[in-house]
């Protein structure tokens, strides 16, 4: 093959990447790539280094060659080398200075220096998550007294701090009411809360940039480091030594950190024992689902900022109704609250059912789980359930994954990452595999109906 036609290939293999990536992530990872040479089996791409090499291979190569086989018509393996000079980046340079003295990072811009062009761009706090607006109930209240302990006395009380807890119960919340109270308590402070994906993106900016001292001047300069999602560093080894490393010089200078979780540390697979045995130094804690006089305060807490007032017997309905998490909670309120402003009705109990009734199925159907699925396609297709998080890729396994993938994203409410974590896989993939089922089923009714007699299978467990 011709380097003219090698570009051509890759030209339509990036454009389809295009389709299937948001605008950010086909900008930070595909954009810059250089298609070197091919055979009949292989395709080597490059990029600027070995650690750029290992992010791709870990998180996108299965997507790219699943693109490169639709755009060439024929399957190849994927392969990267560092040391190619990338295209000009086209993500938008927005550097932010270090973290502010008696201020969140989100406050007012200062003027920033060249020095200061590798800190990662601001992380605005949210302005109802403070201590005051957390309700405490049984199912968090030791999260709570932790964390108010440490924004009282950061580095001493309880360092590092580590939170763990389903999705959407508060963890988050936590985190920057930390930050809120520590910046009223100490007008110098240095906060800095990120997403553990923020730390990612921001990292290889800066390796890309060749500013990888800055960024680690600016995070290892912080009082306080508020890392969200650390399971996101899952099978990142590169990461996690640069994650290590800042880790000990906050903890060696007696900095605080703050870590939250989907699961507790022994429990995150393809993390570093080391930075297990790191992260229970400190204090691990748990917040779980909250009970139904939690969930009643939460509802009268959140009340407060409506002027429409519900009656007692329609907010425990709601609370008794919706159990999963905090945020379906409040939406079912908002709900109702903006439906009342507008129609002026009073809502009773039973129209308080029929104008949430597509909320309430969701949570009917939030029980099921990913490893429900991932078991009702297996036995379907008699394949082994370990094949769902394996690395074969045989037709006769990957199509099935991709339907378990697909299943997980329209079954259940978790997020990208956690579907791609149950499946060992990235986000990017799953995106894939949900446009490939997708499209799948709109050309072949055998396959529909396939997926149909699984969906109804799933509902009744």
């Amino acid at each position: 093959m011709t380097g003219e036609q090698l570009q051509e290939l890759w030209g339509r293999t990036s454009g389809k990447l295009r389709e299937l990536l948001n605008e950010d992530s086909y900008d930070r990872w595909i954009a810059g790539i250089v298609p070197l040479r091919m055979s009949e089996s292989a395709l080597v791409l490059g990029v600027s280094n070995d650690i750029f090499c290992d992010w791709l291979r870990s998180n996108y190569q299965d997507l790219i060659a699943e693109t490169l086989r639709e755009a060439s018509g024929r399957a190849m393996k994927v392969s990267f080398e560092g040391g190619h000079e990338f295209a000009p980046i086209t993500i938008a340079d927005n550097p932010s200075p270090p973290a502010a003295e008696g201020r969140t990072t989100g406050g007012r811009a200062s003027r920033r220096s060249a020095d200061q062009a590798a800190a990662p761009p601001p992380t605005p706090y949210n302005r109802h998550f403070t201590f005051d607006t957390f309700v405490v109930g049984d199912n968090n209240r030791f999260a709570y007294a932790a964390s108010t302990a440490v924004a009282k006395a950061p580095g001493k009380a309880y360092n590092p701090l580590f939170i763990h807890g389903a999705t959407a119960l508060g963890k988050t919340h936590l985190l920057q009411a930390v930050a809120h109270e520590t910046v009223g308590r100490r007008r110098r402070v240095r906060v800095e809360y990120m997403t553990s994906e923020d730390f990612t993106n921001h990292f290889i900016d800066a390796l890309q940039r060749r500013s990888l001292p800055k960024f680690r001047q600016h995070l290892r300069s912080v009082d306080i480091l508020l890392l969200d999602d650390v399971q996101f560093f899952t099978d990142k080894e590169q990461l996690q030594e640069e994650f290590f490393h800042t880790f000990n010089t906050l903890f060696n200078n007696h900095k605080q950190i703050i870590l939250t979780s989907d699961r507790p540390p022994h429990e995150i697979g393809g993390l570093e024992k080391r930075l297990v045995s790191r992260f229970e130094w400190g204090l691990t804690t748990e917040v779980m689902p909250p009970n139904i006089e939690t969930r009643m305060a939460i509802l009268r807490k959140k009340q407060e900022e409506h002027s429409i007032k519900l009656d007692d017997d329609v907010l425990f309905f709601i609370a008794s109704r919706i159990k999963s998490n905090i945020r379906r909670l409040e939406g079912a309120l908002i709900q109702l609250v903006s439906y009342a402003s507008i129609s002026g009705e009073s809502i009773a109990q039973a129209r308080a059912g029929e104008l949430l009734r597509p909320l309430l199925e969701e949570e009917s159907s939030s029980s099921l789980t990913i490893a429900d699925i991932q078991r009702a396609v297996a036995e379907h297709y008699d394949i082994r359930l370990a094949d769902m998080t394996s690395k074969r890729r045989p037709q006769n396994i990957a199509f099935p994954r991709q339907i378990a993938m697909y299943l997980s994203r329209t079954m259940t409410q978790e997020s990208l990452p956690r579907i791609a974590d149950n499946f060992n896989r990235n986000h990017a993939t799953v995106l894939h595999a949900v446009g490939t089922i997708e499209r799948k089923m709109n050309e072949d009714s055998d396959l529909r109906n396939a997926i149909s007699r699984l969906e109804r299978r799933l509902k009744v467990q």
